[in-house]
């Protein structure tokens, strides 16, 4: 029995739900050029993309390397080297990360 696959979405990183976006900054605190991938678009066309995955769906989100590389200088959520600050890593661990969720459930 196979397992059905996730539906996969290709999408601007802009235009990505703001959740979206803090759940892939979690995933990628050091910056995304370097995890970038290339696929073929619809039209043929070699294509950039960052994957990212969450239960429900699987998202190539497009962009180039440069657009990459801004993206993270262009954020305040990124330090001056680009990594993602430590509060606001902090932050989307606690909102996002079941794992800790858990631990303080058996702190209780």
């Amino acid at each position: 029995m196979t397992t059905p696959s996730k539906p996969r979405i290709v999408k601007d990183y802009e235009k990505l739900e703001p959740s979206i976006i803090e759940q892939i900054k979690l995933e990628y605190p050091y910056g995304f050029y370097q995890h970038l991938v290339s696929y073929v678009d619809r039209e043929g066309k070699k294509r950039m993309a960052l994957p990212f995955e969450t239960e429900e769906k699987y998202y190539l989100v497009r962009m180039s390397i440069q657009e990459a590389k801004d993206i993270i200088e262009e954020d305040d959520d990124y330090d001056d080297d680009g990594t993602l600050k430590e509060d606001i890593l902090q932050d989307y661990a606690e909102k996002y990360d079941d794992d800790i969720d858990e631990d303080e459930e058996e702190e209780d």
